[in-house]
């Protein structure tokens, strides 16, 4: 059983987001309507030993042209020097306006194919299919496209909305345990953003979502996906509410760049959920949400294998956060801009984050 979710809304074409188990071997026939000359699948050196063969014998059989583009796995792959190196290859293979890009990995090849896609020749027409529930459930849906700099993560990059994203629940099966649970990072904020009932399923029968179960981990895509689809909707280009899926990502990306984005260290989906109890944490100390949602939220992120604490991830200097934090891509004037939270479920933007106070919370957290 497959469902359906459309991405609507503002001034990009819509697209659907379609959420079952078997897609794969239906990614011809999806993407046979949309390819009116050649399909170029990117992916990474890992993925395309697991579901490279399917995705290509999938859209030869429906009669669509293929050429495989592999870049090497992880996060470094998400530079300057590899969109370089991609969009040689496009050339190269003498792509046109006509053809069209798919997206076959997680985030970083989503990331990566997706900027691809929106430069070459100025914007040709890309799929998401996401084989990591981080992706799925959070970078795949939206539009943003980036790569990383050795100044921060995601600070060079485009909107550029994908035709179709296809997330194949069955893939994950493929998925490392760490894997699938940073991509629960991203379910848990879901719900820590705008709904509370979504949060106290996953706190409980949803749980079973993080160990792997098909159904649960379906039931969780298809929600995450519908908030996220809603938001976007209304805020493409994250001038309001789009920031609230920032939720934790301030914290977060600045932890993962003082680690020199080492994925073996820590992974993104572990630095979300990290950031996310940091932010209640911070929230509960300024006397914006109960003491109670906070310790929640962290007790909830800890029982699915997720970190709650700086300790458990590095030694970290109060400053050095500071300088990451006000580099962030919400950061205004200089000004310290942090999503935080009135309650589970109910997030907001704060702009005037007090600098001294915020640094006195990381002291307080173990930060240097």
């Amino acid at each position: 059983m497959t469902t359906t979710v459309p991405v609507t809304g503002g001034d990009f074409r819509p697209y659907d987001v379609v959420a079952g188990r078997g897609l794969l071997t239906e990614l011809g026939a999806r993407v046979a309507p949309l390819a009116r000359g050649r399909t170029v699948v990117i992916t990474d050196e890992t993925v395309a030993t697991l579901h490279g063969p399917a995705a290509l014998k999938a859209l030869e059989d429906a009669g669509v042209r293929a050429r495989l583009l592999t870049v090497p796995a992880g996060e470094g792959s998400k530079s300057f020097a590899e969109l370089e190196r991609v969009l040689d290859r496009m050339l190269a293979f003498g792509l046109d306006r006509s053809d069209i890009v798919v997206a076959l990995g997680g985030g970083v090849v989503g990331d990566l194919a997706g900027l691809a896609a929106a430069l070459y020749m100025r914007g040709i027409d890309f799929v998401q299919v996401p084989t990591t529930l981080l992706a799925q459930v959070d970078s795949s849906v939206g539009g943003k496209t980036a790569i990383d700099t050795p100044r921060g993560k995601n600070l060079v990059g485009a909107f550029h909305q994908p035709r179709l994203v296809l997330a194949d629940i069955d893939v994950l099966a493929t998925l490392p345990e760490r894997q699938l649970r940073s991509g629960w990072a991203e379910v848990l904020k879901h719900g820590l953003i705008c709904d509370a009932a979504f949060f106290d399923w996953l706190a409980g029968e949803g749980a079973s979502g993080a160990k792997g179960d098909p159904a649960a981990l379906q039931r969780a895509v298809v929600r995450s996906v519908e908030i996220k689809s809603a938001v976007v909707g209304e805020d493409e280009k994250e001038a309001g509410k789009r920031a609230l899926l920032n939720l934790g990502h301030t914290f977060g990306h600045a932890i993962e760049a003082e680690l020199g984005f080492d994925e073996d260290s820590l992974t993104h989906g572990e630095a979300v959920a990290l950031g996310c109890a940091m932010a209640f944490r911070y929230s509960a100390a300024q006397g914006l949400c109960p003491q109670a949602d906070a310790d929640r939220v962290e007790a909830v992120t800890a029982a699915a294998g997720l970190p709650v604490s700086l300790a458990e991830v590095g030694q970290f200097g109060a400053e050095a956060l500071i300088r990451r934090m006000a580099g962030d891509k919400k950061a205004e004037g200089g000004r310290l801009t942090l999503i935080l939270a009135r309650a589970i479920g109910d997030a907001f933007t704060d702009k005037n984050v007090d600098p001294a106070g915020l640094t006195a919370f990381l002291k307080a957290e173990g930060a240097t």
